[in-house]
């Protein structure tokens, strides 16, 4: 598995990252297997895939007791991320970046790893209240003290994150990206390439849509976090299968698949370190780091770029 520096950080991670909402992901998904959860974060430490991201809010915490224990003996094969700043459980909703706060959740989300320090530590979102100044100031506090290695940002936009900077070094910044979903690539990317700053796509398979094994008549079930994701109501989805449709044609022709065509895509982008890539099962998890070894052609890259380019 190649790797890429991570922002201005002295850390290297895996092109390919997993990610683990699924993992504990009680709160997110219907039947989740733990066990195979499990399984799957070994299976991706086995693949050479160094880059393991969670957040505490994924399972409210339940994520990040099985990707410790997943760990377990192997702490230093991996980059652990983790991410906090939302609420959840008895500490309410919406989202808390107070120092005081954000020093309270990393210091659960250590606890439930069974480790003494992550990799990379998130500002899961911005609560639009805190000073931005003062909440990645924060972090700057934790990385002095040892207890982060490597600090970043997730799901701000450009003015947050610019505000996020001027308080300290900034190593990454975790949206959505995808082919479907492009949004980023206004502002947001352009100012990462200027200020080395890691850009670390979630959602790059589109929330399964790129995976290419969904058909017309297939519906998310009502408890499904993916119904808030903004690609499957009935119109968008439709649209969406004839952008796939398409995208399979071209991983035909290049002797591909749909999924990896969308993560070579990802990997082609100056900016992106890593793509989180989140799986259900130690097959998936396989496939996506196979993704990584696929040599595609700049002219089918071109090709899978135009399908949905402004």
């Amino acid at each position: 598995m190649r790797t890429r520096k991570l922002g201005q950080s002295d850390i290297d991670i895996s092109c390919i990252g997993l990610g683990t909402n699924y993992v504990g992901g009680h709160n997110l998904y219907v039947g989740v297997d733990e066990d195979e959860g499990v399984r799957l974060v070994k299976q991706a430490i086995d693949l050479g895939v160094t880059h393991i991201d969670t957040a505490d809010v994924y399972g409210t915490g339940r994520s990040e007791e099985l990707v410790g224990k997943a760990i377990e003996g192997r702490r230093d094969d991996v980059v652990l991320a983790t991410k906090g700043g939302i609420l959840f459980g008895e500490y309410g909703n919406g989202a808390n970046n107070e120092p005081a706060y954000l020093r309270a959740a990393l210091e659960r989300s250590l606890k439930r790893l069974n480790v003494d320090y992550v990799d990379l530590y998130y500002i899961h979102r911005h609560d639009g209240k805190t000073p931005t100044e003062e909440a990645f100031g924060a972090l700057m506090d934790f990385k002095r003290e040892g207890l982060i290695r490597s600090a970043g940002v997730s799901n701000f936009e450009l003015p947050a994150l610019q505000a996020a900077a001027s308080a300290g070094q900034v190593d990454a910044l975790q949206s959505r990206y995808n082919l479907l979903q492009r949004e980023v690539e206004a502002d947001v990317l352009p100012w990462c390439a200027q200020n080395n700053v890691s850009f670390v796509p979630w959602g790059g398979l589109a929330f399964g849509l790129l995976g290419g094994r969904y058909t017309r008549d297939f519906k998310l079930h009502e408890n499904d976090w993916r119904q808030r994701a903004g690609l499957f109501d009935e119109d968008t989805f439709a649209r969406n299968m004839d952008i796939v449709d398409r995208l399979k044609a071209i991983a035909a022709e290049c002797g591909s698949t749909t999924s990896h065509l969308a993560l070579k895509w990802l990997l082609s982008k100056e900016t992106v370190s890593s793509v989180i890539a989140g799986a259900k099962s130690a097959d998936q998890v396989r496939d996506n780091v196979d993704a990584e070894k696929d040599e595609i052609s700049a002219e089918h890259l071109s090709a899978v770029d135009a399908l949905t380019a402004a």
